[in-house]
């Protein structure tokens, strides 16, 4: 079964087409990348997923349904620009993170003290964000994206920062 199709998406912007009737079947339990220079449609397209925006032809399946708004819970999304909020404390903006994507505050906090643990950072509750390096917020905004367990989850950021965070 396909976790993702995106079948004939086209997306213009005055004169500019951003996507050209594109396809893409993504398999469940698969990792899937976009690869392109600047302007060829992957942030375009990935807003599309994330019902950001609305394509102005095609459609998108989600495990061979209609994407509708209320997938927006399965799908996580780690945009290459931070968002933190840099005057809160770590633990506080992970757990307002968690409860905005719908988690009560007693599952975010049983889940984030698994993810803090494992990724060994738990001493970063308590310091504000901006005390961190850019790696370190990287670090929390992924945790934060996949402590939800969506079924699909897109990163726009580089996938030699990806890695970084991961290891």
């Amino acid at each position: 079964m396909d976790l993702l199709n995106a079948i004939n998406i086209t997306k213009q912007f005055a004169a500019h087409k951003a996507l050209d009737s594109v396809n893409i079947t993504v398999p469940e339990n698969s990792i899937f990348g976009l690869l392109g220079p600047n302007g060829a449609g992957k942030t375009t397209f990935i807003r599309i997923i994330n019902q950001i925006i609305a394509p102005d032809e095609g459609e998108v399946l989600l495990s061979g349904k209609k994407l509708v708004q209320s997938d927006i819970v399965k799908i996580g999304y780690l945009p290459e620009e931070r968002g933190l909020y840099k005057k809160m404390k770590v633990g506080e903006l992970a757990l307002y993170l968690s409860q905005l994507k719908g988690l009560s505050r007693h599952e975010a906090l049983k889940r984030l003290k698994i993810w803090f643990d494992k990724f060994e950072i738990g001493t970063w509750w308590n310091r504000k964000v901006e005390e961190l390096s850019k790696g370190m917020q990287q670090k929390v905004q992924f945790l934060v994206t996949v402590i939800h367990q969506h079924v699909f989850t897109n990163h726009s950021i580089p996938l030699f920062v990806l890695l970084a965070v991961l290891v």
